[in-house]
């Protein structure tokens, strides 16, 4: 009987992009098992070969297998990320195990094994390309870092194990999106909406609209959130919308993360002592540029010298604002925001929300496309005839400067109930190359920005601008790979790396000539202002200090539960509170907890890594001193800077990769300097 099933068919599709209309639900876990069962006939065929082992019969053939289980995977866990129903879900669910034992029945196989290893063994007589060879050590290097010198109970136990985390981590998402999208702040008097700009009300008298109440419908989702908390005028309220968001999966409810964040802990624990390790930070950042949990700890100690009078400063100019304006209270956390934006226009003479018409989304976009067109000769063509998994996503075609094809680029930019929060860029197929022909990468962009309602397009503040730029950093990184095999394309670096191309892109948010190209009133058509554009520049490293000390609460939050070496039955918030206690600015707020909802290390890639956004933020300060030196738009610098860079992937080391462009190692002073912490 012939299989039907789309997924398991060659997609007849333009650059067989994924044939998003033709898939039903109940094709995926069909799917799954029948890629699964290729996958382990294609791994058994490797170890039945009689000849010697080599690079080719072992090492690039376990490449290749399990090419359609990887197709499959990434169109499926892209969308339980952006489209995910309570159907999804349950299939993430049953599929995320079986995953997990085919995953364990490769990395724990002796025979498999045994042949990497005389591949391994033997490869100084191979004559092998430096991509080859870094390959073959990745390969080498992830059979021991996954169980292969495991035996009898301890490889038992290390199956358990991950079995048993993978399951907890979708949990842990699930539990986030739905505390996330169950809180609602519903106003029927507009006198308390005092404060909000009118497009902030409009959007939310669009989301009441949507759940067919009266007045205005407030969320967590962020661009419903953040605007609330800096504008709104009513502090109760303010502290309402605060409390929901900072409790989420704190609420000793069924979507309670306190233990799930406890199991996952402790089983990370146990772990890393059965593979050798002292603790998961250690076996997690022996694959980092940092190396060591001392030289994470050692690193962000001395940001956290640099920065915390910074940031004492930043709040206590805050408060004494806030009291010279009527807060007869102390300063709370639900205030910050709020009194901080007022302080900022009195200084900088700026609003965020009177910046927003001239940050039209479309313009935005046309922007920073436009900025790789300027930089790397790239050309960008919408194509209407690619399938979406969502009628809001955008597709484009992606052209080199000689005409030739690079990549499928896909945008989907809006909140919806269906999509986790945040912004992330993701692909649903990676570059890589077979049989002396280049195969293309699927990229893609999510986003939260701000809805167009009714009566106006989508605007975006200027933090919106900037993740838009940090997320298609990403995604040049994807779109440009130029290598062999898919395991070291894009963005397949180390962590404390792959922020490097999306940090650096984000430093054209200041420059006066982009902006310019950008800034355009969605109205009336007018340039943004000369005032406006150094407003914006000038009040960039506004409360530098206290963004900076932030940050490195979430990195000590991170090294503190994932340096730990023996497991974890103690009171969750008070081991919370001690771990970032040097960063703390503020009172203390009962039932809050930052760890229960913090998924970029329970349920994301970040573990032992979230410092891994101010360790990029060195390097990339220092590589647009570059740009700086040359011109923002220097055509030289950005070759070098993808050729040596952004075409890589994974196939050098990061510090190779960066000294090759930049001739050195990149000092900490450029950030310092960036942010306004050194004179």
């Amino acid at each position: 009987m012939k299989n039907d099933n789309p997924l398991l068919q060659i997609f007849n599709t333009p650059y067989q992009t994924p044939p998003f209309r033709s898939i039903k639900e109940s094709d995926y876990l069909p799917a799954f098992k029948a890629a699964i069962d290729q996958g382990k006939n294609e791994v058994q065929q490797i170890i039945a070969i009689k000849s010697s082992p080599d690079f080719y019969n072992t090492i690039e053939a376990l490449e290749k297998a399990g090419k359609q289980l990887h197709i499959i995977s990434d169109i499926f866990f892209n969308l339980n990320h952006a489209e995910t129903n309570e159907n999804i879900q349950n299939i993430a669910r049953e599929v995320s195990p079986i995953l997990t034992e085919y995953s364990n029945d490769i990395w724990l196989n002796e025979g498999l094994f045994t042949k990497v290893k005389i591949v391994y063994d033997n490869r100084s007589v191979e004559n092998l390309t430096a991509e080859q060879n870094k390959l073959l050590e990745d390969t080498y290097k992830s059979f021991v870092r996954k169980g292969a010198l495991l035996s009898g109970d301890a490889k038992k136990r290390y199956r358990e194990i991950t079995t048993k985390l993978s399951e907890l981590s979708l949990t842990f998402g699930e539990n986030v999106l739905a505390e996330t999208n169950s809180y609602k702040l519903h106003i029927t008097e507009e006198n308390e909406l005092k404060g909000l700009p009118e497009g902030v009300m409009d959007a939310a008298a669009e989301l009441a609209k949507t759940e067919n109440k009266e007045g205005w419908v407030f969320s967590l989702q962020f661009p419903s959130y953040f605007p609330f908390m800096k504008y709104a005028g009513n502090r109760e309220l303010r502290k309402k919308m605060y409390l929901a968001y900072s409790k989420r999966c704190n609420n000793n409810n069924d979507k309670d993360n306190k233990e799930i964040v406890k199991q996952i802990v402790n089983l990370r624990v146990e772990k890393a002592k059965l593979l050798g390790y002292t603790s998961h930070a250690d076996f997690v950042l022996e694959e980092h540029m940092a190396l060591t949990p001392q030289k994470v700890n050692a690193f962000l100690e001395e940001l956290l010298t640099a920065s915390i009078d910074y940031a004492k400063n930043d709040v206590k100019e805050v408060e004494e604002f806030a009291k010279e304006n009527g807060l007869n209270d102390q300063l709370q956390r639900w205030d910050y925001m709020y009194y901080s934006e007022k302080l900022k226009e009195q200084k900088f003479g700026l609003d965020d929300e009177a910046t927003r018409p001239y940050f039209e989304l479309d313009k935005v976009e046309k922007g920073v496309l436009g900025l790789a067109t300027k930089l790397y000769g790239l050309n960008f063509k919408i194509n209407t005839s690619i399938e979406t998994y969502n009628d809001e996503v955008k597709v484009y075609e992606v052209f080199d400067e000689d005409g030739s094809f690079l990549s499928v680029f896909y945008m989907d930019m809006h909140p919806r109930a269906s999509k986790q929060g945040g912004a992330w860029m993701t692909s649903f197929r990676d570059q890589y190359t077979e049989d002396g022909q280049e195969v293309r990468p699927h990229i893609s962009i999510v986003c939260n920005f701000t809805r167009p309602t009714g009566k106006k397009p989508s605007l975006l503040t200027f933090n919106e601008v900037q993740t838009f730029l940090h997320e298609f950093g990403h995604a040049l990184h994807g779109m440009l790979s130029k290598v062999t095999y898919q395991s070291l394309s894009g963005t397949n670096v180390y962590r404390d790396f792959v922020e490097l191309p999306s940090q650096i892109m984000e430093n054209w948010s200041t420059q006066k000539e982009w902006l310019k190209d950008v800034g355009v009133h969605y109205e009336t058509g007018e340039m943004i202002p000369e005032e406006m554009i150094q407003q914006l520049i000038d009040s960039d490293n506004y409360q530098s200090g206290y963004a900076m000390v932030r940050q490195l609460s979430f990195g000590l939050n991170d090294m503190a539960w994932h340096s730990l070496n023996t497991p974890f039955d103690g009171d969750m918030i008070e081991f919370e509170r001690k771990a970032m206690a040097p960063t703390e600015l503020f009172p203390l707020v009962d039932g809050t907890c930052l760890s229960t909802a913090f998924s970029h290390i329970f349920d994301g890639g970040y573990s032992s890594g979230y410092y891994g956004y101010k360790w990029a933020e060195v390097l990339d300060a220092d590589a647009f001193d570059a740009f700086l030196e040359n011109g923002i738009f220097d055509k030289a610098t950005a070759s070098k800077f993808r050729t040596e860079i952004l075409e890589k992937g994974g196939t050098q080391h990061p510090m190779e990769l960066y000294k090759n462009f930049r001739g050195k190692e990149a000092s900490i002073e450029p950030l310092l300097k960036r942010s306004g912490l050194i004179k």
